[in-house]
């Protein structure tokens, strides 16, 4: 767990704050360049065909419809494992409908490193998909076994279907699966393959990481009694009290539980040192408190930040002394951040000689001028330009210095409720130090609330930002059970993973030793709820719940996974209940777009509110906003009813509006409503009602379509689910919209 938070830390950090100056650098559509390319290590040509014939040779079936001269390619060199990487990729239309495409290589024997494939969706690949998920990995295993030669593959169980937005309904299921690599049985923890695998059944990704063929291995056969070694984790455990912050489902609003989690070290288990993911350790390390970096408030920087002032402060960041290269912003906004806080954006954008470019942003908080987000690109930029840099290292201690310098000029404001590091991360060989600052409240940890410091191994600052979700309230501790309890708790539900890991810390390591992990409740990222001392899973594998219905169980348990439908209590819930004009557009519009909670967008002093009575905070506000936008609602009123009842009459013109063919249903002489209870639909809506009915999305019964009739949760979810299908088979896509 240990290792895993360390990495996710360093990943967010050096990847997650800026786009990559190689990677922005790709064709894009224009001419492709860099058809031919010269390997200098073996001094040969390779051109597209070349790879192409390759790929097919090791992937048959796959991109057989794609000629050589569609796909673009590029090269560059990866200056932190001395290899050339290959790109190829294609974007083309069959039969009107848009699919692409790419492939990577590395290194002179050009592996084949990762493929992507996104074909035109067919109706087997929605709900009900033609291959079950039990189907699909043996699909994904049958491959695995089949193709990957460089060694043996097993599944990686509990490790897939992390889903942490809705699962539209015009987009194919898609199945992930992980194979770790093994050796002697024992699964190396840093050497994977993720495939996967459409509901149709076709094999649409593939990515293999860090295999590598000059690795030496721990003799399984020393392995250490695994009965002392978990019986020495026993004896060391302890609980840590934790708040655990989680994205709700309101705009700006946050989930905060107080949680213990397991504090224990992993064990070398053939010598019986303890293990850090970086480094072997003689002795378990002492249990530390925690150490603030400041201990009284520093004044803010500034009183609250002009646009013209955030321009300027960006600018001097973000300098760069090169003739290759030109800075030029392009933007300076006032907005809110995924928090709910008022920044200052600036966006900027480095231009090569070349014609390429690369580019990110930078937050200001405009009531203290301070820095939410920034992460500098030159380190990047002097790779791409090839400029060699003379870096001269500095020490662990005087890089944690330079952090909490860096911190106190940036953002002083906020260092008085954050603590030094817990853990920190050193990249070798790159030579990037990361620092975490976690934040303390009433004495505890905060997960989910940090300062991050990335520094350049001379000391330089690298890139700062700060996570602070906006809570109102926070969990009492009064009734949490004891830390004595907690690791009783832990000590009666561990057990022991053993797997082949390295030290990260070491350069150029290529050496894996064998380690006992400890596992909590026989799964990863498992805690304990403080207050009731039950386990829950902290990256939010929620178990969502199953409900019965007599018609339309399969549908609206599928909209439930697919989180587009919320319900929170199984036993409770009725099918057959009425929803209203709110719940149905919220549940519509799940099904159809990605709306980002907590991001409404747009100036903060001129957020969009088309009807009086749904503002921002409404649980309805973004469903709505984005219905309009998509002409799926009209604002010829001023007020939405949001609690009534929604009709058969109306839902039919909702769909009609969101298939594109509002101008068609408001011919209405040209349709025929011969309904039996056809003066019950009002004129204007008559070609609404027919398109609907015979597009067989709401659907009329015995030659009456009772205009009138509530919908239920049951209608709601099979005709939304109807509507994927006919979305996806004209190619209306809503995917994106905040």
């Amino acid at each position: 767990m240990k290792k895993i938070g360390i990495i996710l830390t360093a990943s967010a950090l050096s990847i997650g704050m800026f786009s990559s100056a190689v990677s922005a650098a790709g064709t894009g559509g224009a001419q492709p360049y860099n058809v031919m390319t010269q390997v200098a290590a073996v001094d040969v040509t390779v051109s597209k065909e070349d790879l192409l014939k390759k790929f097919k040779a090791s992937f048959p079936g796959i991109f057989d419809s794609v000629k050589a001269s569609e796909f673009y390619m590029h090269s560059y060199e990866n200056p932190y494992e001395n290899k050339t990487r290959y790109d190829m990729s294609f974007n083309k239309q069959v039969k009107g409908k848009e699919i692409y495409g790419s492939i990577g290589f590395s290194g002179d024997n050009f592996e084949i490193e990762s493929f992507h494939y996104e074909p035109v969706t067919t109706a087997d690949a929605l709900f009900p998909a033609k291959v079950s998920k039990d189907e699909a990995k043996k699909i994904a295993n049958d491959f695995v076994q089949k193709y990957i030669k460089d060694g043996s593959y097993q599944l990686t169980e509990g490790m897939n279907d992390f889903y942490y937005s809705p699962q539209l309904l015009t987009r194919p299921i898609r199945y992930s699966f992980s194979f770790n690599r093994v050796q002697d049985g024992i699964a190396i923890q840093d050497q994977n393959v993720n495939v996967t695998i459409l509901g149709s059944g076709e094999i649409v990704e593939f990515n293999r990481f860090n295999t590598s063929k000059s690795s030496t291995f721990e003799d399984v056969k020393k392995l250490n009694d695994s009965k002392e070694a978990l019986a020495k984790i026993k004896d060391n455990v302890t609980a840590k009290l934790q708040y655990q912050i989680t994205a709700s489902d309101e705009i700006n609003k946050y989930d905060v539980k107080l949680v213990y989690t397991p504090d224990v070290l992993s064990l070398n288990a053939t010598t019986g040192e303890w293990f850090n993911s970086y480094e072997f350790l003689a002795e378990n390390p002492a249990k530390k408190g925690y150490e603030m970096i400041v201990e009284k408030a520093l004044p803010a920087k500034q009183n609250g930040i002009t646009k013209e002032e955030a321009k300027k402060t960006a600018e001097n960041l973000l300098k760069v002394d090169s003739s290759k290269v030109k800075l030029s912003i392009q933007s300076v906004e006032e907005t809110k951040n995924y928090n709910g806080q008022d920044v200052i954006s600036v966006q900027y954008m480095y231009n090569y000689s070349n014609g390429s470019g690369s580019g990110s942003n930078i937050e200001f908080d405009k009531k203290t001028g301070e820095l939410v987000q920034f992460h500098s690109m030159k380190r990047e930029i002097t790779e791409y330009l090839e400029e060699k840099k003379d870096d001269k290292a500095i020490s662990y201690e005087e890089a944690l210095a330079k952090a909490v310098q860096y911190a106190k000029e940036y953002l002083p404001s906020n260092l008085h409720q954050y603590a030094l590091p817990t853990d920190s991360f050193y990249e070798d060989p790159r030579g990037l130090y990361y620092f975490s600052f976690p934040r303390i409240v009433d004495g505890v940890l905060v997960s989910g609330d940090q300062i991050n410091v990335h520094l350049e191994n001379d000391g330089t600052l690298g890139g700062i930002s700060i996570n602070r979700p906006q809570i109102d309230e926070w969990p009492s501790k009064d009734k949490v059970i004891s830390e004595k309890e907690a690791e009783e708790i832990f000590k009666k539900s561990v057990s022991l993973k053993t797997s082949y890991m390295k030290e990260y810390q070491k350069k150029e390591n290529n050496h894996y030793n064998l380690i006992y992990s400890p596992q909590f409740n026989e799964e990863d990222y498992q805690v304990l709820e403080a207050n009731t001392g039950k386990w829950f899973n902290q990256y939010n594998r929620e178990v969502l719940p199953e409900v019965s219905h007599k018609t339309a169980a399969d549908e609206l348990n599928y909209l439930i996974q697919a989180k587009v439908l919320t319900v929170k209590d199984a036993k409770t819930f009725n099918g057959d209940a009425t929803v209203s004009k709110g719940e149905a557009i919220k549940i519509m519009m799940n099904s159809l777009t990605y709306m980002y909670s907590g991001f409404p967008g747009g100036d903060s002093e001129n957020v969009k509110q088309t009807f009086t009575n749904v503002d921002s905070k409404h649980t309805s506000y973004q469903a709505i906003e984005r219905a309009v936008e998509l002409g799926v609602l009209t604002a010829d009123k001023s007020t939405f009813d949001v609690d009534s009842p929604i009709t058969k009459e109306e839902l039919s013109v909702w769909y009609i509006r969101a298939l594109g063919l509002e101008e068609a249903a408001k011919q209405s002489k040209i349709f025929k409503n011969d309904y039996t209870d056809s003066k019950k639909i009002k004129a204007e809506n008559a070609g609404y009602v027919v398109l609907a009915d015979s597009l067989g999305l709401v659907k009329a019964e015995k030659n009456e379509f009772n205009p009138t009739k509530q919908v239920t949760y049951a209608d709601l979810a099979v005709s939304t689910i109807r509507l994927g299908h006919e979305m996806s088979k004209k190619g209306r896509d809503y995917r994106f919209g905040y």
